[in-house]
């Protein structure tokens, strides 16, 4: 399937980086904010509270040094965003061009006469090889980048574990997407981009739903949250909103990122709230609130739902793109490439280089999609937690890798949650018209 001569580069290729990644820990402590709620004066409750002046004092917290390592973490990756369709575009052709494709599809098609199963098959060996040949770029985009910022905590070899994991997820979900949505060519013919649409739609319910209790714990444990404050508090927030949990989770993120996260995860019974170990011991207690009315906001407004229909129905689109470029790319190109028809499992790299192309062009569309529920759950979370110091501090600390104050047109193109200092806009312009109410412990 591969060339040994390949599979004796990225074995050496990975002894060798081995010995030159390490974690830069230092990296982290200048990025990073000391733990506990900073408020600064001219963001503090008065008769001469000024929105605009307390949000400049928040974005003022950025140290020079901070806000550079930022804007650089953050620019950088715009590049690769290009460079990784480009990189996977170069394989793509690679894979047709050269015949590799074609030669997968007829390995599969020695071992089975089922057309569903060769498809199945092709999938798998296509999913093992695309991350075989992508690794050099996800090592660096992932493990060395994000060591070099201070962003990563992992050893090499940990780092290849996950992607390991990650691998047989893909094989088994991707295999079986991959096959159900070939089943849909061969069946429906032209037509086939809309039930693809329903189908991918629904697939992808189902991963959200599964992934709380068969996939994060894959990667991370987790474990009850003990009792107290934070754990009474969340769960108190939970039944005033209508979220279906009787219990608080947290997992030990801090293995693999120096990042703050949570989420409510799932759907129906799946359903999970979870908070990682860097929030609960880097935040104080009002900025986990506010993280907490943040996520608890995504369930009740079903952003979940929401967001897998607008981009599933992206994805329709992008399925129609797909199926008139396939026709003409094939009469083209087929006979040269060994693909006989968009049926043909070994036509896997043309369809991915058309679709990544859609998706890399309409990355403005998903990003603004996705931006907007985030934009939704930020109201929401600031008035179900009432912490507007809480989640100011929270944008913040978030800005010390995401550029806090991009332009116009670069928070649309390139931006899938409001920018840190819009954040902290919000809930100062919340502060100002609820000042009453408003708690500083």
């Amino acid at each position: 399937m591969i060339p040994l001569r390949l599979t004796n580069v990225l074995v050496a290729l990975m002894l060798v980086l081995s010995g030159l990644f390490s974690p830069e820990p230092s990296a982290a402590a200048e990025r990073e904010f000391p733990p506990g709620l900073q408020v600064p004066d001219a963001a503090r409750p008065g008769p001469d509270f000024d929105v605009d002046r307390a949000t400049d004092a928040y974005a003022a917290l950025l140290t020079p040094e901070q806000a550079e390592l930022s804007n650089d973490y953050f620019e950088g990756g715009y590049w690769l965003q290009l460079w990784g369709y480009l990189y996977g575009a170069v394989i793509f052709l690679g894979l047709l061009a050269s015949g590799a494709s074609a030669r997968i599809r007829d390995w599969a098609a020695r071992r089975t006469h089922r057309p569903w199963l060769q498809t199945l098959l092709y999938a798998a060996a296509f999913i093992v090889v695309f991350a075989l040949l992508t690794l050099p770029l996800s090592l660096y985009e992932d493990f060395y980048r994000e060591h070099q910022y201070g962003l990563a905590t992992q050893t090499l070899g940990a780092w290849l574990g996950d992607a390991g994991k990650a691998l047989l997820v893909n094989l088994v979900l991707g295999s079986v997407a991959v096959a159900g949505i070939y089943a849909l060519v061969r069946r429906s013919s032209g037509r086939w981009w809309l039930k693809a649409t329903v189908f991918t739609t629904a697939f992808l319910i189902f991963v959200i739903m599964i992934a709380p209790v068969f996939i994060s714990p894959l990667f991370n444990k987790y474990e009850p949250l003990p009792a107290g404050e934070v754990r009474e508090f969340v769960l108190s927030l939970a039944r005033g909103n209508g979220v279906p949990a009787d219990d608080v989770y947290w997992f030990d993120a801090s293995r693999q990122t120096t990042r703050i996260s949570a989420n409510v995860s799932g759907f129906g019974h799946t359903t999970r709230i979870s908070l990682n170990d860097n929030l609960l011991e880097k935040t104080s207690v009002p900025e986990i609130e506010a993280v907490m009315g943040h996520e608890l906001g995504h369930y009740v407004l079903n952003h979940g739902l929401r967001l897998v229909v607008f981009l599933g129905l992206l994805f329709g689109v992008g399925f129609l793109f797909v199926n008139l470029g396939m026709e003409r790319a094939i009469a083209r190109y087929g006979s040269r490439w060994g693909v006989s028809g968009a049926g043909d499992p070994a036509s896997l790299p043309l369809a991915l280089l058309l679709f990544s192309t859609f998706l890399f062009v309409t990355t403005p569309v998903s990003n603004s999609i996705i931006r907007q529920a985030e934009t939704e759950a930020d109201i929401y979370g600031l008035n179900a937690a009432r912490q507007p110091h809480g989640f100011a501090m929270a944008a913040m600390r978030l800005s010390t890798y995401r550029k806090i104050h991009p332009g116009k047109w670069e928070e649309i193109f390139f931006y899938y949650h409001p920018s840190g200092y819009a954040r902290v806009r919000m809930s100062m312009q919340w502060l100002a018209e609820n000042q009453g109410v408003v708690r500083l412990d």
